[in-house]
């Protein structure tokens, strides 16, 4: 009986585990956007899909200098976030001929080279509980 007990239980958290786990919400805050102009994209990867297609990417409307956006029901694990100012409303990051960036941009944790943003800098955990993340450009 007691053996039947310790299995229900543990079959009872896990079951809760797993509930809240996608009831995870992942806060990004851009806060230094040089102009009210435009929108902040804002795009969430995982390792498998960085760069390419994102689990999830939304606009920012910027007031005063800043965006904020929600990620919802997101799954426990490692994700990074990278956002760009769309000044020109056009949808995408604008590039010179040599391929420099024309739009601000950044990625969580905020490392910032003379290259792309990198999974392993950008990086951080979701586990059970809202993670709240700032991001300069």
């Amino acid at each position: 009986m007691k053996l039947l007990l310790s299995i229900i239980v543990v079959a009872m958290l896990s079951i809760t585990n797993s509930l809240t786990a996608q009831n995870n919400k992942i806060t990004v805050t851009v806060v230094n956007a040089t102009s009210d102009a435009g929108k902040i994209g804002y795009a969430l990867y995982t390792k498998d899909n960085f760069m390419g297609i994102p689990v999830a990417g939304t606009n920012g409307k910027i007031v005063n200098g800043k965006s904020t956006i929600v990620f919802e029901n997101i799954p426990a694990g490692e994700y990074a976030v990278i956002c760009y100012h769309d000044k020109n409303n056009n949808d995408k990051m604008d590039f010179a001929k040599n391929r420099m960036p024309l739009e601000d941009y950044g990625a969580s944790n905020n490392v910032m080279a003379f290259a792309p943003p990198t999974f392993e800098n950008a990086k951080f955990v979701v586990k059970d509980k809202e993670v709240s993340l700032e991001i300069k450009f």
